[in-house]
């Protein structure tokens, strides 16, 4: 007879909805004692050795023809229980599989098919021996560096201190003949005596009044143990950062952690720095630009509760916290918390989620709410407001100067830079202050632009501006309503149509042209791809090595630069005219939260914001820095055409190397779809399928199928029907197909 202890259900790390469900598995005798839900395992699958994971105990189908496990690869549980249900609930929520969720849930260290422990290093020497070792290394600061680093975080590969510590490996190497570093393979422990070490003293900041309230509120229901869900509105400069470092210590008051996530690894240096000079060692940071051997370190320091406070950008909302009582999520609005490729998950969403599976409090912050989240605070909704409504110290929120580009051509200036903008920061320079540039290329920017009169070509069905296609045709990107181009504009008949784009080196070479003088950085994509690029602009723009910074959405938020007066929007344009229902918003976003860097210090600041549109309500909705007056004139627009937040979108995106055979894939598809809906009433709206705004990838064409429904659970339904249909069809069956539970564009 079988026994349910040496039967283990296994969830098998082979990415296909075949083996989206649970396996069964013997436990050897030489094993029992090693297998536990949440490890890995070694098990055969289709005449091969496969990774697996271990999610419960139970008997299988008496004809069921069960194998054995061959190995266990982790002494102890990579995932906990809620970790667990936080993976079936993406499965559902996302519509991708257990394996694909658990993977993303996993240290990349962890999702690696070896199992070799890596070698790490740690200081040899501690409290007064530490600091004799540092006073007498003061002669070599390099190897003085290494130790202290070592101190601060232990646990770090020798290449991974080499690099944190800005030398060589040879000089690790030293200290480790010296004695002072001791080198062990790291297994994972969990001996986790629940005492926090006592937090280092630090100036405290005197709360204002709204603060203060703010504050008091969120303590309150941290100690419940139950969820709870506040929007935090502020505007820019208010204080925000410092109610999130009071909140996360009341959460380890209360015995628990706190996560805190940022939408750039741009702001990450400047927030671990606020955190740590709060926390000092308690804090751990999980980003993308961490070595894997970091990433891993930290992992390990969370899940044995050693650093009850984890800072990140979006895959920290996966961080194994054993009790986590606060997540935060500084500037909530940010599209980049959405995965836009494999595992589609909003990290906001995960965040509420796991907050409801611990009982703790999610705390959304932001200048400019989502429209999703602000609706949600009405009465009665799920979220709290806090408002935040002054800076700190009283400091004036910046004056905006709106420039209309129209006039500037008219007059003569063909450059990118507007005659005002040019005085301006030629007086700055004069008084050696600083300026930001801004000009947002983020994703695909090409819209058809009339300069004499400011006319955008947009979809007379769904009120997006068309995306001009080599063909020579205008297509949107929602219905495929497709025109020709024209030559001249169908509301003031001149010929000034533009295809509008410029990128942010256009910006740097303009700039060098007209200040010679200036030190300019310019930080974008091309300029940080370098490990550690980010940090070292920051840096250096920050001890005032530089005069100029241009750069795009990575400078447009979060940041705090006292010297900076002068903030210049090159085009607001550009996210105004993306194909895409939300660019209103993002446009009315960016442009509070750029102006919002200016005047941070001692001295008022000014932004300019140049533009072919001022009269356009987002732009003059940021101009006066009034989130009320946006949100009154975006809602109509929004309700009256079901976008959201008043509804639920989903996206197919079929892929194929042959255009004709996604297109015709991707009507086959939507076939399928409206034959489920007979006899049902779907309260579902299926849009396309129409070309991707990015109609080519890699040679791959894209096509895509957006669907539309007041209830999230309806779309879900429907997908989750389609897609065993979609497999038994010859030619779908050829494409690859992405599914987006509410996206956050559609490039």
């Amino acid at each position: 007879m079988i026994n349910v202890d040496t039967m283990v259900e296994v969830i098998v790390a082979v990415n296909t909805r075949d083996t989206d469900r649970v396996f069964h598995y013997e436990v050897p005798f030489s094993l029992k004692d090693k297998v536990q839900v949440g490890v890995r395992v070694q098990v055969p699958f289709n005449h091969r050795l496969v990774l697996g994971y271990v999610v419960g105990f139970g008997l299988p189908e008496s004809h069921v023809r069960v194998k054995e496990i061959v190995r266990v690869i982790d002494p102890e549980p990579v995932f906990t229980p809620e970790l667990l249900t936080l993976a079936r609930w993406m499965a559902d929520n996302y519509l991708c599989s257990m394996a694909e969720a658990l993977q993303h849930i996993l240290s990349p260290r962890l999702r690696s098919k070896g199992s070799r422990l890596p070698v790490m290093i740690r200081p040899a020497v501690t409290g007064a021996e530490l600091d004799q070792a540092l006073l007498d290394l003061s002669p070599r600061p390099k190897q003085a560096s290494v130790l202290r680093q070592a101190a601060d975080a232990p646990g770090l590969t020798r290449k991974d201190l080499a690099a944190a510590a800005g030398v060589t490996v040879a000089v690790v190497d030293t200290l480790i003949k010296k004695g002072l570093l001791l080198v062990e393979e790291n297994r994972l422990e969990h001996s986790v005596s629940g005492v926090i070490p006592p937090i280092k003293p630090r100036k405290e900041h005197i709360l204002n009044s709204g603060q203060q309230k703010a504050l008091e509120e969120i303590t309150r229901e941290i100690g419940h143990k139950s969820l709870k869900i506040f929007l935090l509105h502020g505007v820019t400069g208010s204080g925000k950062t410092e109610v999130y470092i009071r909140a996360a210590a009341a959460a380890l008051a209360a015995g628990r952690q706190a996560v805190v996530l940022v939408p750039e690894i741009a702001l990450t240096p400047q927030m671990v720095h606020m955190f740590r000079e709060r926390f000092g060692r308690l804090v751990a940071v999980l980003h993308s630009a961490l070595a894997d051997g970091e990433r891993f370190t930290q992992w390990q320091r969370i899940i044995s509760g050693a650093t009850p406070v984890v800072l990140g950008a979006r895959s920290a909302v996966f961080a194994p916290t054993p009790d986590t009582g606060l997540f935060v999520v500084d500037e909530e609005h940010e599209s980049s918390y959405k995965q836009d490729d494999h595992l589609r998950y909003h990290a906001r969403e995960v965040a509420i989620k796991r907050a409801q599976l611990s009982g703790g409090v999610v705390l959304l912050g932001s200048a400019t709410p989502s429209l999703e989240s602000r609706l949600k605070t009405r009465e009665g909704g799920p979220y709290r407001l806090l408002k935040l409504a002054d800076r700190i110290d009283d400091r004036p929120l910046p004056t905006v100067r709106i420039v209309d580009m129209r006039q500037e051509l008219k007059e003569g200036n063909k450059s990118i830079f507007s005659r005002a903008l040019l005085m301006a920061v030629n007086r700055c320079l004069t008084r050696e202050e600083q300026v930001l540039l801004f000009l947002n290329r983020r994703g695909y920017a090409n819209f058809v632009i009339c300069q004499t009169c400011g006319e955008v070509l947009k979809c007379p069905r769904c009120d997006i501006s068309l995306t001009y296609h080599h063909d020579g045709r205008l297509r949107c990107h929602y219905c495929n309503h497709n025109v020709n181009a024209p030559k001249t504009c169908p509301g003031c008949g001149r010929e000034y149509i533009r295809y509008f784009g410029a990128g942010t080196q256009k910006v740097e070479e303009e700039a060098r042209r007209f200040f010679p003088d200036a030190r300019i950085l310019r930080m974008d994509s091309d300029t940080t791809g370098r490990r550690g690029a980010h940090g070292e602009i920051l840096g250096n723009f920050r001890e005032r090595k530089a005069d100029i910074l241009i750069g795009t959405q990575m400078i447009a938020k979060g940041l705090d630069f006292p010297g900076v007066t002068l903030v210049g929007v090159i085009n607001s344009d550009t996210t105004l005219n993306m194909p895409d229902f939300r660019a209103a918003e993002r446009t009315f976003q960016l442009l509070t939260q750029v102006a919002g860097r200016a005047g941070r210090g001692e001295l008022p600041g000014t932004a300019i914001v140049q533009t072919y549109n001022p009269m356009h309500y987002s732009i003059t909705a940021a101009a006066a820095q009034d989130n009320d007056l946006f949100y009154l004139s975006e809602m109509p627009m929004r309700r009256s055409l079901d976008y959201p937040p008043f509804s639920h979108l989903a996206r197919l995106l079929f892929t194929h190397e042959l255009e004709d055979v996604v297109k015709k894939g991707a009507e086959q598809a939507k076939e399928i779809m409206l034959g489920l809906f007979h006899g049902k009433v779907m309260d579902v709206v299926l849009l396309g399928p129409a070309p991707a705004t990015l109609s080519r990838i890699k040679d791959r064409h894209r096509w895509q199928l957006v669907l539309k429904s007041s209830k999230r659970q309806r779309l879900l339904k429907l997908i989750s029907e389609s897609l065993p249909l979609f497999k038994k069809n010859q030619v779908i069956k050829k494409l690859g197909i992405n599914v987006d539970i509410n996206p956050q564009g559609m490039l």
